[in-house]
């Protein structure tokens, strides 16, 4: 008989978010929505429980809010055995690198808030001896780039978080995957113009999670391609490479 998990999404109001909650829900996993704004999830919530049969809760989560993260975990509905952090904020390069206001934001949603709740649901994972934790990162950590550097820097030690964590994680039956997505067709990138053979919509990337999760993969990229991508890109030397306009 196949096992039903509970799967905690946070930044739940991403398009990456939502496309990750119908795809556990379709499998029949019940579903936990997390996001700053929860009344604004009433229609994702009403939606999988019709259409899936699931447990379905919105909850109320700002990753920066990092003094009511353990309250919030210690109160969700249901124990998640899943935790899947996709919040994240691309912010403005130009603006970041001459306020540091700007920067901070960035870093804190991207890397600080991710460490401070993953830190918790992780050391609840160890104890029980089982879970997983998904973080979605991205390529732009792979090499810090002039366009946005500030962003990928944070990418970056979120990346060498996750690694680390998975790490120790292994050793007390917890499971924690990196997903490094490129570019992807959401409202963060809607002002971006992106080539559109190197874009993926959010559900191909919730089916490359979903995927990573039950193969228990350690590291993926979405599309596939962008591995090789990065590859290129990371191969080529720091004095060629500070030259280009990337």
């Amino acid at each position: 008989m196949k096992q039903i998990h509970n799967i905690l999404i946070l930044g739940a109001n991403s398009d990456i978010a939502q496309a990750l909650a119908q795809k556990f829900a379709s499998e029949g996993h019940h579903i936990l929505l997390a996001a700053r704004s929860s009344s604004q999830l009433s229609h994702a919530v009403s939606d999988l429980k019709i259409r899936y049969s699931v447990e379905t809760y919105a909850v109320d989560f700002d990753a920066v809010h990092f003094q009511n993260h353990k309250e919030f975990y210690e109160q969700l509905p249901l124990k998640p055995d899943v935790v899947i952090s996709v919040f994240g904020c691309l912010g403005n390069q130009a603006s970041a690198f001459e306020n540091f206001n700007e920067a901070h934001q960035i870093i804190d949603v991207n890397y600080t808030g991710a460490v401070s709740i993953l830190n918790i649901a992780a050391n609840d994972m160890c104890k029980r001896g089982s879970g997983s934790i998904i973080g979605i990162s991205s390529v732009a950590g792979d090499r810090g780039r002039q366009s946005n550097f500030i962003y990928g820097s944070a990418k970056a030690a979120f990346t060498a978080y996750l690694s680390g964590l998975r790490n120790y994680a292994f050793h007390h039956g917890v499971h924690v995957i990196t997903v490094k997505p490129g570019f992807v067709q959401t409202k963060m990138t809607a002002d971006l113009a992106l080539n559109p053979k190197l874009t993926a919509k959010p559900e191909q990337v919730a089916q490359d999670v979903y995927k990573a999760w039950a193969k228990k993969k350690n590291s993926i990229y979405s599309l596939w391609f962008w591995k090789y991508i990065m590859l290129i890109i990371k191969t080529i030397p720091e004095g060629v490479f500070k030259k280009l306009k990337m």
